[in-house]
C-alpha cells in the first residue's frame, strides 16, 4: 500500500536503510468511519447484542430491526421464488448488467410504479440499485455540492446522515411531531432552509415511527418544497405496507408540482432484504430536471459502482407481474395483528409511552419515562441492560435522532412479540423506583 502522508522526520530517518513512513488516514475515509461509528444502526445493534448473556436459557428476541424473513409466517411469495429460480436456471442472466439496470427490469418497474401515479413513467426514469441502501448512496452523492445542505427528518433513518457526512454535505433537521401522528413540522422545515438547501427527505410509510402521511399533508409538503425550490427525496421502501384504514400515497403524485426522486425496493414488501434489489424513480412529468445534470450524474455513478445480481433483475418482471394479491394481503394481515398486539401491550408498561398507534411500515417509536426507572441512564443503557437481563434487542432512539426513545419492530411472529413485550414489562417492573411502585 502506498503511503498517503509522511512527516518530515520520517523522511529523514531510516531503519535498515529504509525510510519509515507514518500513515495518516485520508480525511474522506475518516469522516465515513466517524459517521459509521456514530450513526450506524447495525453497529449499535451489534453493541447491544453483545450484552446478551450467551448462556441464557431463553432465545434472543430481535425487536430492533425490520427483517421478518427468518419467521416462516413471513416467507416471501412462492411466485417470487419461482421467478428467481427460473431466471437463474435459464442461463440468460450470468452476465454483467448495464450499470443502470437491465432494460426489461427498468421497463417492468416503470409500469409497476405508474399504476399508482397520475402519469406514466418510462424506463428512462428508472435506475436499478443494489437495494435501498445503494439508492440512498447514489442520490446523496449526486446532490452533494460544495456549500450545500440537505434537510432530514428527526427522528429518521441514520444512513442519510452517514452518507451526507461522507460527502461533506451539511445536514439540517426538521422535526416530526409525535402528538400529530409524526407529521412534518412545516414551520421548522421552512425556518432551517436557505438558498444552499438542495433537497429534503420524506420517509413514508415512516421508519422509525410507523406513521403514514395523508394526501393533504403530503400536498402541503410538496407546496413548501416548491416554495423553497428544492427536490424531495421520497423514501418509499415501505410503500404499500399500510394498515388500520390508512392509504399509501406515493410522493410522486405531486411530481407536477416539483421533481421527486423516489426510492424503493423489494426488501420490505416482498420480505426479501437479502436479495438487494432497489430503485430510484425520477418522478418529473414537467421535466424540471432536464436543465440539470442529475440524470447524467446518477448514470455515471452507477456505471462505476456495484450492481444488483443480474438474475434477480432478470426475475423482476415476473415478480412484479405474477405475485398474487393473496400474498400481500397475508403480510398486511400479519402486520395488522402484530401492530395491534404491540400497541396494546405497550399501554400496560408504565415506563414506556406510545404517542401514536402505528399505521404502516414495521416499527413504532416509544418514549422512555426514565424518571420512573432506577439505575437507567439513557436509551442506550436501557437497551443494553434489557439485552443482558431479558435477551430482548431494541433499537435506541438516540441513533435515530431522538434521545431517550426506543424503536420497536412488530414484524415478528405474534407469540415471540408477546413474549418480548412481557420481558420488557418485567424488566421495567424490576427497575422501577420504589416510589413509583407505591
Amino acid at each position: 500500500m502506498a503511503p498517503t502522508t509522511a512527516s518530515k522526520e520520517s523522511d529523514e530517518s531510516s531503519r535498515n536503510g529504509e525510510k519509515e513512513w507514518r500513515l495518516v488516514a485520508p480525511a474522506r475515509g475518516g469522516a465515513m468511519a466517524a459517521a459509521g461509528d456514530r450513526m450506524s444502526i447495525r453497529a449499535v445493534r451489534y453493541k447491544i447484542s453483545a450484552s446478551v448473556e450467551e448462556s441464557g436459557p431463553r432465545p434472543v428476541l430481535p425487536l430492533a430491526h425490520g427483517d421478518p424473513s427468518v419467521f416462516p409466517a413471513f416467507r416471501t411469495a412462492a411466485d417470487a421464488e419461482d421467478a428467481v429460480a427460473a431466471a437463474l436456471r435459464s442461463g440468460e442472466f450470468n452476465c454483467y448488467p448495464a450499470g443502470v439496470g437491465l432494460p426489461a427490469a427498468r421497463c417492468a418497474l416503470a409500469n409497476h410504479l405508474s399504476q399508482d401515479l397520475p402519469y406514466k413513467l418510462s424506463s428512462d426514469d428508472i435506475y436499478v440499485t443494489a437495494g435501498g441502501t445503494q439508492a440512498i448512496e447514489v442520490v446523496i452523492s449526486v446532490l452533494a455540492q460544495p456549500g450545500t445542505n440537505i434537510l432530514l427528518p428527526r427522528p429518521g433513518y441514520p444512513n442519510y446522515e452517514a452518507r451526507a457526512a461522507f460527502n461533506n454535505l451539511e445536514v439540517r433537521h426538521f422535526d416530526l411531531v409525535p402528538d400529530k401522528g409524526w407529521e412534518i413540522d412545516l414551520e421548522s422545515l421552512e425556518s432551517i432552509a436557505d438558498n444552499n438547501t438542495t433537497a429534503m427527505v420524506v420517509i413514508n410509510p415512516n421508519n422509525p415511527c410507523g406513521s403514514v402521511y395523508t394526501y393533504e399533508h403530503l400536498s402541503k409538503v410538496a407546496e413548501v418544497a416548491r416554495k423553497l425550490g428544492i427536490l424531495v427525496i421520497a423514501d418509499e421502501v415501505y410503500g404499500n405496507l399500510v394498515f388500520g384504514g390508512s392509504s399509501f400515497v406515493p410522493m410522486g403524485t405531486f411530481g407536477h408540482i416539483l421533481p421527486i426522486l423516489s426510492i424503493g425496493s423489494l426488501s420490505k414488501r416482498w420480505i426479501v432484504p437479502g436479495w438487494r434489489l432497489g430503485w430510484i424513480a425520477v418522478c418529473d412529468p414537467s421535466k424540471f430536471l432536464q436543465q440539470t445534470k442529475i440524470a447524467t450524474l446518477i448514470t455515471n455513478f452507477l456505471n462505476v459502482s456495484t450492481d444488483p445480481a443480474t438474475f434477480i433483475q432478470g426475475a423482476l418482471p415476473h415478480i412484479l407481474e405474477n405475485t398474487k394479491e393473496e400474498f400481500f394481503k397475508r403480510v398486511i394481515d400479519l402486520l395488522t395483528e402484530t401492530s395491534e398486539i404491540c400497541y396494546r401491550e405497550i399501554k400496560d408498561i408504565k415506563c414506556i409511552t406510545c404517542p401514536h398507534k402505528p399505521q404502516g411500515s414495521m416499527f413504532v417509536m416509544v418514549k422512555l419515562n426514565l424518571h420512573l426507572l432506577e439505575g437507567i441512564h439513557d436509551d442506550v443503557d436501557f437497551c443494553c441492560q434489557l439485552a443482558k437481563e431479558e435477551s430482548v434487542i431494541l433499537c435506541p432512539g438516540s441513533v435515530l435522532g431522538m434521545e431517550n426513545w426506543v424503536r420497536i419492530t412488530f414484524a415478528i411472529d405474534s407469540s415471540s412479540l408477546v413474549d418480548g413485550l412481557k420481558r420488557i414489562k418485567s424488566f421495567c417492573q424490576r427497575h422501577s423506583k420504589k416510589k413509583a411502585l407505591i
